[in-house]
Formats: C-alpha cells, structure tokens, sequence
C-alpha cells in the first residue's frame, strides 16, 4: 500500500506593484506593434506638408509686395483639418481597439488601478502626437517658405506670430488626440467615437457664427477655432472686436479640451466594471 505524501501548503505567487513607468512601456509596445500607426502618421506627414506646398505655390498674392507671414500658405486649414480628423481617431483607437477585443479585461485585472492605465496611455499618446506635431508644423514652415522665398516673400521664425503659429500647429495634434482617447473611453465603441470626433472637432464649429455675442462664445470654445486664431499674425477687425476670438482665450481653449478629456476619462473608469 502506498502512503501518500503530504502537500505542503502553497502561498499565492505575488509580484511587485506595477510602477507607473512600466504601464508607460506596456502602453508604448502596444501602440508601436500596430502596423497601422507608423504607416498612418507618415502618409499623414506627407499630406499636410504636401498640402503646406500646394497652398503656398498656388498662392498668387504672395509673389509680390512687402514680406509678410501668410500663415494660411505654411498652415492651410484643409491639410491641418485632416491632421485634427487622423490624430482625434488614432487617440480614440488607443482606447476603443482593447474595448473591441477584449483587451481591455486582461489589463484591468492586472492593473486594478484603472485610472493609472487611462493617464498611461493618456501620456503615451500625447508624446507620441507631440513629436508628430512638431515634426508637421516644422516642415509645413520649412516647406512654406522654402516657396516663399522665392518670391522675396520669407520670413524667419522669429518674425511676429511666426513661432506661436508653429506652436499652435504642434499642438494641435496632441489635443485633437487627447480628446479623442476621452471620447473612446466615454462610448466604448469605435463608430460612435469616430463620429463624436467628426462631429466635436470638425462639424460642430462651423455650426456658430460670430455674429451673435452667445454664438461667438461658442465658437471660440472650439479648438479648430482656437487654432485658426492662434496661427492669425494680423489683429481682428476693430467693429467686431466684442465677438472675436483672444489669443490667450484660444490658449486656455487648447488647455481645457485635453485636460478635461482626459479627467473625465478617468473619474468614468473608475467606476465601471471594465
């Protein structure tokens, strides 16, 4: 007869405390072993400066006259519209992608602290795009004034409204992706969130004119509209100056939006299941 042997009794296996730079290398691989990311920020780097391009050889006042900074030439709406819709998306899918696959279960059992994960992914995300915007803002000037140039018609970076236009432009990316990672974590579903960012960053503007005190207010509350001020190196109109938009108003504007998003996100994950 075969006596068993007893088992000795075993005590749970407990690692160290997740540190908050080690959800900041987790959120970093993830982010870079997409395929997708690293092919959609160059082809969206390429495009807006390419579009900076186009916008300044196909602007014929700027052959003559005195020189001046045309910050439509270096900054043009349609190219800088396009970077608000891809960074707003790409910091929605950080979010939505691990909601999507079921990702997002696994991490929240092995981080309990789920405010933590959100400000991770939150300061990943802003680094990342902050690095694209600088690289964007700088080449759309470069670009710019290398047509410019020229015509006798640039300016260097010190000229006035010529570094807080570049600034501006930089930031516009990681604000646009803040936002967007604050609207994924608050739908959890990735069209819904898609057309919450079209909507919110690009339709909703135009929606309020300034030609009503309580409309303008909105207005300027936008970001795009806060960019578009903020990238404007002329003063507004005198007989519209009570409905137009201030540059420090349009910095607070770029501060309160991310901000915002990104508290939201986490006060509404901590307290929810996943």
């Amino acid at each position: 007869m075969t006596t068993l042997a007893p088992v000795p009794p075993t005590t749970p296996v407990t690692g160290p405390p997740t540190r908050f730079r080690d959800l900041l290398a987790s959120e970093w691989i993830k982010m870079r072993s997409l395929r997708s990311t690293p092919w959609t920020i160059a082809l969206t780097i390429v495009f807006v400066i390419g579009s900076s391009a186009v916008a300044t050889l196909a602007d014929s006042a700027a052959r003559s006259g005195p020189a001046d900074f045309l910050p439509y030439d270096a900054y043009p709406p349609a190219g800088y519209w396009t970077l608000m819709l891809v960074a707003g998306s790409i910091g929605a899918l950080t979010v939505v992608s691990e909601y999507s696959s079921g990702l997002i279960r696994t991490t929240t059992v092995a981080v309990p602290a789920r405010g933590s994960v959100v400000l991770a992914k939150a300061a990943v995300t802003a680094t990342l795009w902050t690095a694209v915007g600088a690289v964007i803002a700088t080449g759309s000037f470069l670009v710019s004034q290398a047509v410019l140039s020229g015509r006798h018609a640039g300016v260097p970076l010190t000229h006035p409204g010529v570094f807080r236009a570049l600034v501006a432009s930089a930031l516009l990316a990681p604000v646009c992706a803040l936002i967007g990672l604050g609207l994924g974590v608050l739908l959890r579903h990735s069209a819904a969130t898609m057309l919450a960012c079209v909507f919110t960053l690009l339709m909703l503007p135009p929606m309020f004119t300034e030609n009503d005190r309580w409309s303008a207010a909105v207005n300027h509350a936008m970001v795009s509209t806060a960019w578009k001020r903020l990238v404007q190196n002329w003063d507004p109109d005198p007989g519209s100056l009570g409905h137009a938009a201030t540059v420090p108003g349009s910095w607070i504007v770029y501060a309160l939006w991310p901000l915002l998003a990104v508290v939201l996100a986490v006060l509404v994950v901590r307290h929810r299941d996943v």
